[in-house]
Parts: C-alpha cells; structure tokens; sequence
C-alpha cells in the first residue's frame, strides 16, 4: 500500500448485485499535511471486450442490448450499440472474452489479440477492461449468439460496414466508451 494512505474504514453500502463501498482514508500530501477523505467505491469485478472485424467484407461485429442506466440518464430506449465484453469471473481476460464472443455474438474465435487495458469511471468503479481485437470470418459462426437465456440478455447481433460504424459515434448512435475507443484503435492502426 501506499505511504501516503492510511485507510481508516471501509463500510459495505450495498451487496446487492455487486460490491458498494464507503472508505474513509488519511492522505499525507507532499507539504506533510494531512487530509480525512471519504470516497465510494463500486467493485463489480474487471472485464473484457472485443472488436471483431473482417478485413475482406470490411464490417464489424457489434451488439445492441438494454442498459438500465442508460435509460436513467435519459436514453430513451435504453439500448447501446456495444462491442461485445462481459465480466471476468474467475477466467482470465483471453479465456473470458473467447466465452463471451461466443455466447453473445455466436463466433467462435481461435485468435485474439491484447491491445490494451484501460480504467473506464476510475473516480467511483475499481473495474479495469482488457481490450481485444479479433478477425473474423463467416465459418466462424457457430450459433445465432444473443447471451446466455439464464442471465436474460437478450442481445441482437449487428454486422455493420466499418465506415458506418464510425460514422455512428458522430452521429450519437454509438455512445459507448469502449466500443468508440475500439473503433477509433481500429482506424488509426488500420486493420479495416
């Protein structure tokens, strides 16, 4: 732990669907003064996502699925235009982001490709992602995808050209972090 933090108390808030805490910590500034803060923080676990892409057709494999927040803060629909990602649990990202390729978009991948790693809302969640990139083809289709029934997903599987995709971040269509940062790493590398 750092020198120049001394946590003092932490107070479980919520348990409900992931982990909610209130932490009360000492922070020693370079002058030697010392300040009591108190931050919340959210701890769902880290995560994954994925850009598919097919070089030849030029496209990319996108999802659309309901986001409650989303819909709190005034999407009125409620549903984001994604790249596929989902949660850890106890696999590692490589492992994780194969299942979730699979379960939600029906592609079966053999290769993936690490591009980065990335804090999303580091001022409230403690969750990392790991982005990957991944080619894919039409043989790779193995089922319809849409998620997992027991978890009620319900997801829609979008192939979109490239260029479109990009387009819709101007547009407003795509508002997702992640799913941006993942195109706009597809354009300035070109692996479209």
């Amino acid at each position: 732990m750092l020198k120049n933090i001394n946590i003092l108390k932490t107070e479980v808030l919520s348990d409900n669907w992931y982990v909610l805490r209130k932490i009360t910590y000492e922070h020693k500034h370079p002058d030697g003064s010392v300040t009591t803060q108190s931050r919340e923080a959210y701890d769902r676990g880290n995560g994954a996502t994925i850009l598919l892409y097919n070089k030849a057709a030029q496209t990319v494999i996108l999802t659309r699925q309901f986001r409650m927040p989303t819909y709190l803060n005034g999407n009125e629909s409620g549903y984001l235009i994604e790249c596929c990602g989902g949660l850890l649990d106890k696999d590692n990202p490589e492992e994780c982001i194969r299942r979730e390729t699979e379960e939600e978009t029906g592609y079966k991948l053999s290769q993936v490709q690490k591009v980065f790693e990335a804090y999303m809302s580091p001022g409230s969640v403690t969750e990392i992602l790991y982005f990957f990139v991944a080619e894919y083809t039409r043989d790779m289709k193995v089922s319809d995808g849409g998620g997992v029934d027991e978890e009620h997903e319900n997801i829609e599987v979008l192939e979109l050209p490239f260029s479109k995709a990009l387009e819709m971040i101007g547009t407003g269509e795509i508002k997702d972090a992640k799913t941006m940062m993942l195109l706009q790493y597809a354009q300035i590398n070109k692996l479209i």
